[in-house]
């Protein structure tokens, strides 16, 4: 059988890119064999995802049952009579439709999230989107657009980057959905919400948050997909979703790297 002129072409610019990209893999082999890559939270080696076989052992992911509404943890009694939703959400249930977590935000969680969000140690991002991309697949599925929850510019010039668009970013690549950054912007430049109260978090967020004129128009409609590095109360969320939904948004979701093994308090 002839060959045509341009299939032999074809054919050995395809051989050449096989030859390049195995010669690519098999030098990142061999640097990887001398230099072994140096665990995120740790300064052991691994070649466990960037991650000491200590830190595997004492992580707790998430899996179902969940509730569907905060992603809070249930055992399995629980799941048994909570109809995908515990009693809070079921009494007081967030802005947000849905929420997925990857992880329990705790001793053995935090450093790490802590290390990546004030410690500047970005390659941390790609590692978290795959977790937050396994955990919220439910969530993906349903999506239209990606928005990560903003920084104040005064906070973004001080600490470089924000953590959860460098999560958000990875994902929606991975996931082939819209990704709108600039979509929502916080207004406020307001206090951290650490050590407050539930109530207290609530109102410091309260009018944080606002959709460009722009993301207006991209928003509209659609189903969107918060990204998040830690779920507390719930509060910023909240108050993002509120704001999403208010300019137009059909549905807010939300799935973050970690959230506190507690559901909201009712009292707060």
């Amino acid at each position: 059988m002839a060959v045509q002129d341009g299939d032999w072409r074809a054919g050995l610019k395809g051989t050449g890119r096989l030859i390049s990209s195995g010669a690519r893999d098999l030098a990142t082999g061999l640097v990887d064999l001398l230099l072994p890559p140096m665990a995120h939270d740790s300064r052991e080696a691994t070649a466990s995802m960037g991650l000491s076989p200590d830190f595997w052992s004492r992580i707790v992911f998430l899996e179902d049952p969940v509730c569907d509404g905060c992603s809070a943890p249930f055992d399995i009694e629980e799941a048994a009579f909570a109809q995908g939703r515990c009693l809070v959400c079921q009494q007081l249930p967030f802005a947000f439709e849905r929420a997925r977590a990857a992880c329990v935000y705790d001793e053995a969680s935090r450093p790490l999230i802590l290390r990546f969000k004030h410690g500047d140690h970005q390659p941390l991002a790609a590692l978290f989107a795959r977790w937050v991309g396994r955990a919220a697949a439910p969530l993906l599925a349903g999506a239209d657009a990606i928005v990560p929850v903003p920084l104040h510019r005064s906070r973004l010039l001080s600490r470089r980057f924000n953590q959860a668009a460098e999560i958000a970013r990875p994902l929606a690549r991975q996931a082939r959905l819209d990704y709108l950054p600039d979509a929502l912007v916080r207004v406020s430049a307001t206090a951290t919400q650490g050590g407050k109260s539930a109530r207290g978090r609530r109102l410091n967020v309260k009018k944080a948050f606002a959709v460009t004129e722009a993301g207006r128009r991209r928003i509209k409609g659609r189903r969107i997909l918060l990204i998040d590095d830690v779920f507390t109360t719930g509060a910023t969320a909240e108050a993002c979703a509120r704001a999403l939904m208010a300019a137009g948004a059909r549905a807010v979701d939300l799935a973050v790297v970690a959230r506190v093994r507690t559901a909201r308090d009712l009292a707060k």
